[in-house]
């Protein structure tokens, strides 16, 4: 199969198309203001208010990661058809991680939208996500894109069953890379992201995330041939207090 024929890379462009023709025309809302010293000019927000007019760069940037928007699911809406495909091709540009796209998501309340336009929401992510674990020219590394789809759905449940079920080569690699990533803040008994959204819970998240590391996960670490070292790393997160950092395993990290 000629990777241009590859399943998850199709499904993913046809979400991103779907997206473009389900928000096409949407606009912010009429009286959207914000600070020009802080945000931009009067004819960079004039630009919102105008549909189907692409955005610099740099203006998108600062559109979505703005948190004053008195509409912001309008403005959301504005700038999904270009965002989207910005963020797949990695070029968001975020400050600190992929998450702070999440929040913009999570901010425009997307899933009580009307279902035509959560759906198609809901496509994109799923679709990005499913091409980041198969798609072996996937731009984004799995574990960006799972953060990014964790703080925009406030849930890293649907991610980790859709990891079950992608059991090839390839998501077992994208596994190893992101237990590698993550096993630092989470032998600290920290979330290995910052959860920007105040309706979500990262101690819940970081938990369910725990407890697939050690069941599921730490199955396919072993059958895959991961390194002894990082299954090790993936153990000690089942042990608690002076039990975890006493065992002789472990990689004497400092917080």
């Amino acid at each position: 199969m000629h990777l241009a024929d590859h399943p998850a890379r199709h499904r993913l462009s046809t979400a991103l198309s779907n997206l473009a023709v389900t928000f096409r025309g949407m606009t912010a809302h009429p009286d959207e203001n914000n600070c020009e010293c802080h945000w931009g000019s009067a004819e960079e927000l004039s630009l919102l208010k105008t549909p189907d007019v692409e955005l610099e760069p740099d203006l998108l940037r600062r559109t979505w990661q703005a948190t004053d928007w008195t509409d912001h699911a309008a403005v959301l809406r504005r700038i999904l058809p270009q965002f989207a495909p910005v963020l797949v091709a990695g070029r968001a540009d975020p400050l600190f991680g992929l998450e702070e796209a999440g929040y913009s998501f999570a901010r425009g309340r997307w899933q009580e939208w009307p279902d035509h336009g959560a759906g198609s929401v809901r496509e994109f992510l799923h679709a990005w996500w499913e091409d980041s674990l198969t798609d072996p020219d996937a731009v984004v590394p799995a574990h960006q894109v799972f953060v990014m789809c964790a703080e925009a759905s406030g849930s890293v449940g649907p991610w980790l069953a859709e990891w079950e079920k992608q059991t090839g080569y390839l998501s077992d690699q994208r596994l190893a890379e992101a237990a590698a990533e993550w096993e630092y803040e989470l032998l600290g008994d920290s979330l290995p992201w910052s959860v920007g959204w105040y309706e979500h819970d990262k101690e819940e998240m970081r938990a369910d995330l725990v407890a697939w590391l050690l069941g599921h996960a730490a199955v396919r670490l072993r059958e895959s041939g991961a390194s002894a070292e990082l299954q090790h790393r993936i153990r000690l997160l089942g042990l608690a207090d002076e039990d975890r950092w006493t065992d002789p395993h472990w990689p004497g990290h400092r917080y």
